[in-house]
């Protein structure tokens, strides 16, 4: 330890070395925020080059290309011609766009909530402690991975057709039944009660929340007579609601983008009497039937609008309803 002399020369030990401050970084970990970065990040920028080059080729472009499709004339057959604000004028006089948002409003507002009721009702009923719980949460998991597929959307059609199984069933009961798929006033109920099949997803996620939910708070509820309703109303739903919060924007989007079922029941068509014409199904008829891939992209945006106010909306409105304890 080096000394030195003060003015009476005596000698006076150094004082002890300055404490870090608890805010104050090591060197090594200064030295590691350096502009340019430590060879470790380099290599990890390296290794998500082929990431950042997908989202820039495959979703950034096409978005980009998309929004100025929209305010062009283009056919696929020859270059695409400026018309700037044409397209999205001629939605405002276009019956057939306005009955699909009528269409697809319907569907979404009705589907959704008939689908998050089921999913709700199924987790209560699997929370109560079912033997083979793992076995039940796979098999009502599936709807939701099947319910999308070609296969699940014809199979859909003959059950709903005119010798059908449910027609077969009504049958039984001395009902004559009805071609529900070819009928304009059922038409779009057999799609929406297809959507509320697909309660897989959102029943498990409600499990899972059901399973955060104390012991203790029915306990002392129990204690204090309440009975299953209003345990349910009071501590079940209030605790559930960031969870239903989650599964209603989640659903409502997939709901929007829903194209599928609606393609192959209706042939392609949106038929009977447009009465299946979801919003996606015409763009689709309009960019790939009619080849105005201008028009098609300005429906697209006003769809990503949509639904971008929707959700908007549903967070606006969260701060009423959604309950987040401690």
């Amino acid at each position: 330890m080096s000394k030195r002399l003060d003015q009476a020369g005596t000698t006076v030990a150094p004082p002890p070395p300055r404490p870090a401050s608890p805010t104050e970084d090591p060197p090594r970990r200064r030295r590691f925020l350096r502009p340019g970065g430590p060879p470790q990040d380099r290599i990890g920028y390296l290794f998500l080059t082929p990431w950042f080059i997908g989202m820039a080729a495959f979703t950034i472009g096409p978005i980009l290309g998309s929004l100025y499709l929209s305010f062009t004339e283009y056919t696929l057959l020859k270059p695409p011609e400026w018309l700037g604000l044409d397209n999205y004028r001629e939605m405002l006089e276009d019956p057939r766009l306005h009955k699909s948002l009528l269409v697809t409003f319907l569907y979404v507002f009705v589907s959704v909530p008939i689908q998050l009721i089921l999913a709700l009702g199924l987790a209560l009923l699997l929370n109560r402690g079912v033997r083979g719980l793992a076995f039940y949460r796979s098999v009502y998991y599936l709807p939701s991975l099947l319910a999308g597929s070609v296969s699940i959307a014809i199979l859909w059609r003959q059950i709903f057709g005119q010798e059908g199984l449910v027609n077969q069933l009504l049958a039984f009961f001395g009902v004559e039944g009805v071609s529900w798929v070819a009928h304009p006033d059922f038409a779009l109920g057999t799609l929406v009660l297809l959507n509320a099949w697909t309660f897989g997803a959102p029943m498990v996620i409600f499990l899972a929340g059901l399973r955060q939910i104390p012991v203790s708070y029915y306990e002392a509820a129990q204690v204090d007579g309440a009975g299953t309703v209003n345990r349910f109303f009071h501590i079940t739903l209030p605790m559930l609601t960031p969870i239903i919060f989650f599964n209603v924007v989640l659903q409502m989007i997939g709901a929007f983008q829903s194209f599928t079922q609606a393609f192959v029941i209706s042939g392609g068509r949106g038929g009977p009497s447009d009465a299946t014409l979801l919003y996606t199904l015409y763009l689709y008829e309009r960019g790939f039937g009619s080849f105005d891939m201008g028009y098609a992209s300005a429906m697209a945006w006003i769809l990503l609008a949509l639904i971008a106010a929707l959700t908007g909306l549903n967070f606006l409105f969260a701060k009423r309803w959604v309950f987040y304890g401690n």
